[in-house]
């Protein structure tokens, strides 16, 4: 009996959420096809590169971002029907007890959560590599432009740019300085840097170095001068998406490099490293809150519980947004503007599943 019955409510909860997922995958690709339809007319986009680079790879970014969601919908779906036709009441007056009735939703939540947990941290990363290089080619291809960049490129080698342009990869009123036990060593200044792509080298236009020395300081200019340095113009190409094409072994790589070199904005970095994870964990949080309040046979039924359903899937997505808000302005460490949310839902699920019926 409890063998059939597992298969039933995991087959119920699974068939359920894939059923919404692929409803909305269908709804969102028109809407995103709506939104660059210009673009994709103007630029002449051939239509198996749109659908080969681009939508297959939009599939798995939106499915990851909503999945969540959608299955927390899916378990208030099918456990109302279930409630509604007294389904519930009559395994529980068959003697089953309430907690071995939620074993097969939590066997689907953690088959639902696993998939995303490998999505988040490898497989959307990779889908967003061409997915994001697809609109930087054909819908985004606009100039980066930065100001005031500051990188250490290398313990006690720092660089600085007033301005630098990704078009042509060049800065302006650049420097170079090289530090010894805090004592400054040597330093470059020029008017302009420029990437040569032939030779994987800069060329830096009319500068003027000053090397301090125990003897004394020395001083000398140039015109041009082509030479290596320890960062690439990637390096300085920052963009806010960035952190999405990278799988969570370059993306905590990437925030080492940023840390030794002392950027700014690690904190987004921490913020989509920390979610990738916890993203998972509100899947089982969310199953077990749904499954709780959708269990009960009350007025209103499937109504009720959908309506209750999208009133405490809004409240988490809105106190998650609060909660990233204060890490990234610095009042709050990105692991507990992440993982907050998760803890305060979790204790809410742990009450509502001590007052379901048992």
């Amino acid at each position: 009996m409890f063998k059939q019955l597992d298969i039933y409510i995991f087959r119920k909860y699974i068939g359920t959420f894939l059923f919404a997922l692929l409803l909305f995958t269908m709804v969102a690709i028109v809407i995103d096809l709506v939104e660059k339809l210009d673009d994709i007319i103007e630029k002449q986009v051939p239509i198996g590169e749109l659908i080969v680079h681009y939508y297959f790879n939009f599939v798995p970014y939106i499915d990851a971002l909503l999945t969540p969601l959608f299955a927390f919908i899916a378990v208030i779906f099918f456990t109302s029907r279930l409630a509604y036709r007294t389904e519930i009441v009559a395994m529980l007056a068959s003697g089953i007890s309430y907690y071995r009735v939620l074993v097969p939703f939590f066997a689907a939540a953690f088959l639902i959560a696993g998939l995303l947990w490998w999505g988040n941290n490898y497989g959307v990363p990779n889908a967003n590599k061409n997915r994001l290089a697809f609109e930087a080619k054909y819908i985004n291809n606009f100039d980066r432009y930065r100001k005031n960049v500051h990188l250490q490129i290398s313990k006690d080698n720092y660089i600085f740019m007033e301005n630098y342009a990704s078009r042509d990869s060049t800065g302006y009123k650049f420097s170079y300085e090289i530090f010894n036990a805090g004592q400054l060593v040597y330093k470059l200044r020029a008017d302009r840097i420029q990437w040569q792509g032939s030779t994987e080298s800069w060329s830096v236009k009319n500068y003027v170095v000053r090397e301090f020395t125990r003897e004394g300081e020395t001083f000398y200019s140039g015109k041009e001068l082509d030479t290596v340095y320890n960062f690439k113009p990637t390096d300085l190409e920052r963009r806010t998406n960035t952190k999405e094409e990278m799988n969570t072994t370059e993306l905590k790589e990437y925030i080492d490099i940023m840390q030794l070199r002392g950027e700014e904005g690690v904190e987004y970095y921490y913020i989509e490293l920390y979610r990738r994870t916890a993203d998972s964990f509100m899947v089982l949080i969310l199953t077990l809150i749904g499954a709780t309040i959708a269990s009960r046979k009350v007025r209103g039924g499937m109504g009720f519980h959908l309506a209750m359903g999208f009133a405490l899937a809004g409240l988490y997505i809105v106190f998650g947004q609060f909660s990233k808000t204060f890490s990234t302005n610095g009042s709050l460490p990105p692991i507990l503007g992440i993982w907050i949310p998760n803890f305060v839902f979790a204790a809410l699920g742990a009450w509502l599943f001590k007052k379901a019926q048992k």
